[in-house]
């Protein structure tokens, strides 16, 4: 099936709403195992006392859990869409455990107002597909994350064909709104295939460093850590 792109941000009340409602506790879980599961507990890519960002953190699901579950890190959650951090900010003004820990930033990436090599920790949750020139995510991390960083992302996978779209609607957002349904739908249609993000891996010269597997029957995730010496080709 043919990539469609679909608009970058999410930008309007109600499907910023309708997202931040729904129930993504399923595919958050996952992205939490991975991240327990592959994050190095030493080394460059520290645990204790971290400095993250989130890039496309939405409703900030995800930047509250990691927070919760490593209580000496912080966390720069970063999004291009008002209305996706409006919602990020009630969720954290109401966790008093985490809210100063975390640091809500409206901005697009590339940014260089996020710094330079700062992070030790680099999350991505359903951004990639969102994204009209992919590269954008790759080469960022390159320029946001300290060498030795570690590196999750994780997005949709772009079916074979549309009845698996629909099939996938069916299964995970038969009683979602309609706005989420057609998002959904979008999204799917929008995303990469594993083949295709391996490729822009080495493009950007990060192929050794980061691997793409396949976790889910919709999802797909990149890990890995950023090489300790700046060899690699990231555009500037």
């Amino acid at each position: 099936m043919q990539r469609r792109p679909e608009p970058e941000l999410m930008d309007t009340a109600l499907q910023a709403t309708a997202y931040a409602r729904a129930d993504f506790r399923h595919s958050n879980d996952l992205f939490m195992r991975l991240l327990e599961q592959h994050w190095p507990e030493r080394g460059p890519a520290r645990r204790d006392g971290c400095k993250a960002i989130d890039l496309g953190c939405g409703p900030a699901d995800i930047v509250l859990r990691f927070l919760r579950a490593w209580p000496k890190a912080e966390c720069t959650a970063v999004d291009g869409a008002a209305a996706m951090l409006a919602e990020a900010q009630r969720l954290l003004d109401a966790a008093e455990d985490v809210h100063s820990r975390a640091r809500l930033v409206q901005a697009s990436i590339p940014d260089p107002s996020l710094g330079q090599q700062c992070f030790d920790l680099m999350l991505s949750n359903s951004l990639l597909h969102h994204l009209h020139q992919p590269e954008v995510l790759w080469n960022s991390l390159g320029q946001l994350g300290r060498p030795g960083a570690f590196v999750l992302v994780m997005d949709l996978m772009r079916p074979p064909e549309p009845s698996w779209v629909e099939a996938l609607i069916q299964t995970y957002a038969a009683n979602e709104p309609e706005v989420l349904r057609a998002d959904f739908r979008q999204s799917l249609r929008a995303a990469f295939e594993p083949a295709e993000v391996q490729a822009q891996l080495r493009d950007a010269g990060l192929a050794d460093a980061l691997e793409v597997r396949v976790v889910s029957d919709r999802h797909l995730a990149v890990w890995g850590q950023l090489p300790n010496r700046c060899d690699r080709n990231v555009a500037a």
